[in-house]
């Protein structure tokens, strides 16, 4: 990070198939070891399998789960006279996609279902009907923060 100039956002490029930036992004999320065309196919055939399980547009799905799963507030860890108190404070847009992101994928890799493109589908309708381990993740850390709440005047 530089010290003094702040570092500008790259635009991220629409997916070919869907010509959608947030499409783009959960890809690159998936991806592992650079293999992009893997995590294209794994994503289009899990929105396919969406399409065939609930008979809606698997994109609106897909916007519908990343949007519920994407949290409010978080905790984070401040020190005060030899105490460490959890601050409760409110995320960034930006943040708040990437977490919701980064949770659909890691709860999607824990369910049992044989391939990765049916883990992700099964997760992804689950979180559009605000079910789901990605969902209980979310309540979890809206939990934590209102818990903490009276050490919200720590604040920086």
């Amino acid at each position: 990070m530089p010290r003094r100039a702040t570092v500008s956002k790259r635009p991220l490029l629409p997916d070919p198939k869907f010509g959608n930036p947030l499409v783009t992004r959960f890809i690159s999320h998936l991806l592992e070891r650079g293999k992009r065309s893997t995590a294209e196919s794994i994503f289009y055939r899990s929105i396919d399998l969406i399409e065939q399980k609930t008979n809606q547009n698997g994109l609106e799905v897909f916007e519908k789960a990343v949007n519920n799963v994407k949290p409010v507030v978080e905790v984070k860890s401040r020190r005060v006279g030899g105490a460490t108190y959890q601050i409760p404070v409110e995320i960034r847009d930006d943040r708040r996609l990437s977490l919701s992101i980064r949770w659909l994928i890691l709860y999607s890799r824990d369910r049992a279902e044989k391939t990765m493109a049916e883990r992700l589908s099964a997760e992804l309708i689950a979180a559009s009907r605000n079910e789901g381990n990605a969902i209980k993740r979310r309540e979890d850390t809206h939990r934590m923060a209102e818990a903490n709440r009276a050490f919200s005047h720590y604040r920086w």
